[in-house]
């Protein structure tokens, strides 16, 4: 790796560096800990982690301990030097260094596979890499072992739980700082947490994976939806809904039983082998293959907010943002060839659009042919050309990610940013040549013969219930006037003006505001402290005065006290924000 490149700007030396930084840990814990066993640590996302099978659990304590070791380990600079070994001597080696796991994995890789090992100081590790060069690049005040989590060996809950070590690294103490921060601000905003206390939804044991609503979340839940239908149906789509349960012949058809079964679920119904749908683009063709289309009539655009189920394992559910269930809002759009550039272009706008209502910034990534993939490698190069093109023709900034496309064809994807700077992948995009052919779907052209349309899966929000949790964490719960679940809290100072606020209360509600009264024997300041940590973003305060004016004093959640003003004054200030949707 020449020495212009070390810099995070390149991914691949940021994983080396990580990935580095991941065997400084486990020769730290073999210098502390020599009785444990090594699994497997990779560079992810945000940094690294590292599988040991322990005899107890790692604690903080550890953890410390283990970062002063690394630290020692990065000043003595050793090299990290690249060896091969044939796999009979492989084998040898980790035999003797008392590595199970490491045989395991010897095992079980394919016979012509090249199997190489690194070596730092004292420290061997079946590895195939990249490092860098030496451990001392590693800089020794900027990286952070952040927690310690079970894992099963291999992701397979039939597998020993080992201890899943996690951490980052960075190239300056003020990056990692910086990073850490985030961390601190990502807690506070944790949907997870948020959910309970604004009493949003929750994740129960008895149904693993499987979210329950609330009234408040349904209302949020139902915002993003009615807001959903307005633009789908300004962008001239048509909404369908499609079975949960179809038989398992559909799958094969799709290709997705190939491809993806060991995400489904399956049932039986009058002795018959039927699935779960684990996505909602085959019941969307059946759906289009209802009649006979003129090319007159395309583009056809249908739209979906259909409830899949995908197997997850247990150790990778997470909120919100990874469950067994959820609401995809798919759009599948058919087309001629004629119509593929106007139609991708359409499809970004929409994106753009949305996302803007949400202050989203996003970056673009488009996803080329998987090794696994269906059809023609023709067809691929012309379908990711096409994605490019549009794209260099949009000015979007882009970059490519190899080989993600989807198995029947390749994408683009929109990682939205959120306001700490962190990214979700939502949105997506797909040109499909493949399902059409599996599927015969036909139109009839302008020379009166049947033709394969084209076909472009995309949803907007991805998963609803994920863009939620995102949305949670986006607003720290504090979401804007038009989606939020409670609109305005009326406060009654005393009992007197109990009467008076429940009328401000009716005439708000009578308008379509979404309004809570609290008439308990509290003081003012407590039930305002309630109604902020509630998040609720207008506080009505109503006292003798008020009553005897016929004003409102008003409290806005981030800018606080706003003073009297009618109730005419105050709804023309609300309705602004609610149509603007800010």
């Amino acid at each position: 790796m020449s020495n212009n490149q070390y810099t995070f700007e390149n991914e691949e030396y940021k994983d080396a560096y990580r990935h580095t930084t991941s065997h400084i840990l486990a020769q730290a814990v073999k210098r502390l800990y020599p009785e444990v066993k090594l699994a497997i640590g990779p560079s992810i996302a945000d940094g690294f982690y590292y599988d040991f099978d322990t005899p107890e659990p790692f604690t903080p304590e550890t953890l410390e301990m283990l970062e002063d070791e690394m630290r020692k380990i990065s000043k003595e600079a050793f090299p990290l030097e690249r060896f091969e070994l044939s796999r009979d001597e492989a084998l040898k080696l980790v035999e003797e260094l008392g590595e199970p796991y490491k045989i395991e994995l010897i095992r079980d890789m394919p016979e012509d596979e090249i199997i190489s090992f690194y070596r730092q100081g004292e420290f061997v590790d079946l590895c195939a890499g990249p490092h860098v060069d030496t451990t001392g690049r590693i800089k020794s005040n900027a990286f952070k072992l952040t927690s310690c989590t079970g894992a099963y060996w291999r992701g397979n809950s039939d597998n020993k739980m080992l201890q899943r070590v996690y951490g980052t690294s960075f190239l300056s103490k003020d990056e990692l700082d910086a990073h850490l921060k985030q961390l601190e601000e990502a807690k506070l905003r944790d949907h997870r947490k948020l959910g309970r206390e604004l009493d949003l939804f929750a994740l129960y044991d008895e149904g693993p994976g499987f979210p329950f609503f609330f009234p408040k979340g349904m209302i949020l839940k139902n915002n993003l939806i009615d807001f959903w239908r307005d633009e789908h149906k300004l962008a001239g789509y048509e909404e369908i809904s499609t079975p949960l349960i179809l038989n398992e012949e559909l799958w094969h058809r799709s290709g997705h039983w190939d491809h993806y079964k060991d995400n489904m679920y399956f049932t039986k119904i009058d002795e018959n082998d039927y699935a779960i749908k684990p996505m909602n683009c085959p019941g969307g063709m059946l759906a289009f293959k209802r009649r006979m289309w003129s090319y007159k009539e395309l583009p056809v655009r249908t739209a979906e907010l259909g409830l899949v189920h995908r197997h997850e394992l247990s150790g990778a559910l997470h909120g919100l943002m990874r469950v067994r269930n959820f609401t995809q809002d798919d759009a599948h759009l058919y087309m001629t060839p004629d119509h593929i550039t106007d139609e991708i272009s359409g499809v970004i706008n929409l994106i753009d659009k949305i996302y803007k209502v949400f202050d989203f910034e996003y970056r673009v990534e488009l996803s080329t042919r998987p090794e696994d993939f269906m059809g023609e490698i023709e067809t691929w190069n012309m379908a990711e050309k096409i994605l490019e093109d549009v794209l260099i023709d949009k000015k979007i900034n882009y970059r490519i990610n190899p080989g993600d496309g989807a198995f029947y064809g390749p994408k683009i994807d929109f990682h939205l940013v959120d306001c700490i700077g962190r990214t979700w992948q939502c949105a997506t995009l797909q040109l499909d040549f493949q399902m059409p052919e599996r599927f015969e779907l036909e139109y009839v052209g302008a020379d009166g013969e049947k033709h394969r349309p084209v076909m472009i899966h995309r949803t907007v929000f991805g998963s609803l219930e994920r863009f939620i949790g995102i949305l949670i964490e986006h607003y720290a719960g504090a979401f804007p006037m038009w989606l939020a679940p409670v609109q305005i809290a009326v406060l009654p100072i005393t009992d007197r003006t109990q009467e008076y606020a429940q009328s401000i209360a009716d005439k708000l509600s009578s308008m379509g505001y979404r309004v809570e009264t609290d008439f308990r024997s509290e003081k003012i300041g407590y039930k305002i402290r309630e109604a902020q940590l509630q998040k609720i973003p207008y506080m009505l305060v109503l006292g003798d005065k008020e009553a005897e004016s016929g004003l409102v004093t008003v409290r806005d959640r981030s800018e606080g006290d706003l003073g009297e003003m009618t109730l005419e004054d105050f709804v023309e200030r609300i309705a602004n924000e609610v149509s603007a949707r800010k």
